[in-house]
Parts: C-alpha cells; structure tokens; sequence
C-alpha cells in the first residue's frame, strides 16, 4: 500500500472512531507480537494552504530539502491543490489537548477554510537518527509556515498544533540543537511530534514516541486524572531517555511489551515496543 494512503486511513478512521473528549480511544487490539520487530519510523507531515496554488509551499519545502532536510521529499500523489473536506474533522480529533491554549479559533477558521494541502513524506528513520530527524522536520516545519501554511498536522502520531504552538516549539527545539542538548532535542521532539493520552482497555498511552526513538508509555487509568497520568508518560519518557530503559523499568515496576494496537506497516506502531506500568 502507498506510503501516504496508509497514514491518511489511519487519519480517517481517527475521524470516524475516535471519542471528542481529551482522551482517545485507540482502535481494538489486532495483532500480538513479543518480540521487536525491523520496522523503521518515519515522519509524515501535512500542511494546510490558503489559496490553490501549490507552488509556493511545494517550492518552500523542495528548498528546504535541498538546504537541511535531506531524506525527506515533497508527495506528488496526495498533495492537492483544493481543499479537503475531511481536514476539519481529522485536525479536531488530532489537535494537542495537554497544554493550554495550543489552538485558537483563527486555527480551526484556517483550517476550515484551506484551499490546497501539501504532504511531506520523512526518511525510514533508524533509532539513533530519530531524534535529528524530528528537529529536521521542526525546521521543515518553520519554513513552510514562513511560506504560508495555515495549518500543520504530524500525521505519523496524528497531532496537531496551532500556529503559535508549532512557533514556541520551533523555538525550543533551535535553543536545544544549540545548546548540543540531546535530551532536550528529544523531549521537544516528542511534544511536537507524538500524541497522549489515548485510552484504551483500562489504560491511558501515548503514540509516537517512537519518532524520537522511545517505546510507548502505558498507565493504567486508576493511577490518576488524565492530567496527572500525562505527567506520568512524561516523566516515564523523561527517565528512559536519561536513565535507560531496564533501570526505568525497575524503578517503575513496569515491564517491556510488543503487543501492539497498530499493524507493522502502520505509521503508528512502535517498533521500540510498550513500557506498560503496573497499577
């Protein structure tokens, strides 16, 4: 199947499955595996226009891969240069819903109003190169809102921000490569590019940390509000990126699974598996 087309059904069975409320619920589990697999992540990006003339965002994102993103490359199949009526629907089931105020009603006006969409397709990643990639595609990011996007969604994890947002953690991420700070390359890279909390089956989870080189956090929803278990994906994520995995793992009583909700050959599965914590 199309690179491209597997990740816009996943979007649309977001859109037709998917709870309006902070939580999410994931689709029912279709496969079992215990063992990693060779899967390699990769970023796909989507980006809203305002008129039906692709040139400008297509031109801004074919330079910028000659400038710094190499790997990445402008998809001629899906781009279009009309609008898409499902983009209001898939940007509200996708829009972050953690932090305060990442998307205002300018956003979902644009949204709602845009008239062509651009798609940029992300290099298979291997794990030591996901980190770099993602700040890559943050700058990808930045240059096409420069250029004129309206609106932004990283459809690999399904989450989208609003125009400031994308700018504060543009920002952040440009600070940290800076700095030469890899941790914190990582966790911006995880904020913008990954989604939490999912819910499912007694649990709240997170999809997408594998763009930034993690296994997936899953906390049992007795353990607190949602609020407070996205905390705790957080800090999950944090300590095994500082600390490494088994150590986090014995620290958190949590054990390492590969059973996933997500095919192999979706953009959503993780091949780094699930850090599943104990309730």
């Amino acid at each position: 199947m199309h690179i491209l087309r597997r990740a816009l059904l996943g979007s649309l069975w977001a859109v037709i499955g998917w709870k309006p409320s902070f939580s999410r619920e994931a689709s029912p589990e279709t496969a079992i595996r215990e063992e990693a697999t060779p899967v390699t992540p990769r970023h796909v990006l989507c980006f809203l226009g305002k008129d039906r003339d692709l040139s400008h965002l297509s031109a801004a994102a074919a330079q910028a891969i000659r400038d710094f993103a190499d790997g990445f490359s402008v998809d001629e199949d899906y781009s279009q240069a009309e609008p898409d009526d499902r983009m209001s629907q898939s940007f509200d089931v996708c829009w972050d819903r953690v932090e305060a105020d990442v998307w205002t009603e300018a956003d979902e006006k644009a949204v709602a109003d845009h008239q062509s969409v651009l798609y940029v397709l992300g290099p298979s990643m291997a794990q030591a190169e996901t980190v770099k990639a993602s700040m890559t595609a943050l700058r990808l990011v930045e240059r096409l809102i420069a250029a004129g996007a309206v609106a932004v969604k990283g459809e690999s994890a399904g989450i989208a921000h609003g125009l400031d947002r994308w700018r504060t953690l543009i920002g952040q991420g440009a600070e940290a490569v800076k700095a030469a700070d890899p941790l914190a390359q990582q966790r911006i890279g995880r904020l913008a590019f990954a989604k939490r909390p999912l819910s499912a089956r007694g649990y709240l989870e997170s999809v997408g940390f594998h763009l930034v080189g993690l296994p997936e956090v899953y906390v049992p929803e007795a353990m607190g509000s949602e609020r407070q278990i996205v905390a705790i994906i957080d800090q999950v994520a944090d300590e095994i990126a500082g600390h490494g995995l088994d150590p986090t793992l014995q620290k958190r009583h949590a054990s390492l699974s590969f059973s996933s909700t997500y095919e192999v050959d979706e953009f959503k599965f993780n091949p780094y598996g699930i850090v599943r914590l104990s309730g």
